[in-house]
């Protein structure tokens, strides 16, 4: 029964955009307590900590940044429920976009158990390749695994708090991605399991500096907005309201003078007709 609570009740929660953090402590199961999601916008995720990928090999988080950006999911491969249903949610909303894996951005997944190693990696990362179904899937999504020290330095980073229950020998944390800039800088935090494509593409475009968008992209970042409270881009209604409110204007001003110009027309041409003619 553990089990099924560890895997459901967060999620619930932070769907609504809120954390953990902003539940009442009384009110939170004690396997719970001290487990969120906390944001750290602009932070800078530290290069050197080591891991390990799917394949054994050594590698540093630092090589992952590049001129892409990255998304930075924290799970355990062994979890029961909650990290299937939000890398299932990643793919899924991945799949909708036209950006590529590789060639636009990464996905690098990082295992918070220590005891987990390259063998389960690789197994997720072949479930996961698959399910995603792109050229560059392959080479763009990296599963990795690592000791104690560097999982939990990568978590208090990026504000991912989450603790292990003994009773069900299974963690306790939250659902939600990360995504940051090609030089490694935290820009944007998405919560639940479910993730818009909208959403989800205008965080790759602006966390890539617009190295990745086009026009449309542009548009749409003028006329959305991110707001951190709930991890999500929502319509600037203000903007909004102040552009329709300049083009109505522009439109009226056009049509004035237009208006006041075929009056001035018309009565040249009244003042003409009833003029006498000259002999």
């Amino acid at each position: 029964m553990i089990r099924h609570c560890l895997s459901v009740a967060i999620p619930g929660l932070l769907l609504m955009g809120s954390t953990l953090a902003q539940v009442p402590e009384d009110s939170t199961p004690p396997a719970l307590q001290g487990v969120g999601l906390d944001q750290h916008l602009g932070e800078q995720v530290p290069r050197d900590l080591a891991f390990v990928d799917e394949a054994g090999r050594s590698v540093r988080l630092g090589d992952y940044f590049d001129k892409r950006p990255l998304i930075l999911t924290l799970n355990y491969y062994e979890c029961p429920m909650l990290c299937t249903l939000e890398l299932n949610g990643l793919v899924a909303s991945l799949k909708t976009m036209s950006l590529e894996p590789e060639r636009d951005f990464r996905i690098v997944t990082v295992s918070i158990n220590p005891k987990e190693g390259p063998a389960l990696a690789a197994e997720k990362k072949a479930l996961y390749v698959k399910n995603y179904a792109r050229a560059g899937a392959a080479s763009g999504w990296h599963f990795l695994t690592g000791e104690e020290p560097s999982i939990q330095e990568l978590a208090r980073r990026v504000g991912f708090r989450y603790a292990f229950d003994a009773a069900s020998g299974q963690y306790a944390h939250a659902a939600g991605i990360v995504l940051l800039t090609p030089s490694g800088r935290i820009s944007r935090y998405f919560y639940g399991v479910d993730y818009a494509p909208r959403d989800l593409r205008l965080a790759l475009v602006e966390s890539s500096e617009g190295k990745i968008g086009n026009l449309v992209d542009k548009v749409l970042l003028f006329c959305f907005h991110y707001d951190p409270a709930t991890g999500r881009y929502s319509m600037a209604a203000l903007r909004a309201m102040r552009l329709g409110g300049v083009l109505t204007a522009l439109v009226l001003g056009v049509m004035i003078l237009r208006m006041l110009r075929r009056e001035r027309a018309r009565r040249a041409t009244e003042s003409l007709e009833s003029s006498p003619r000259a002999l």
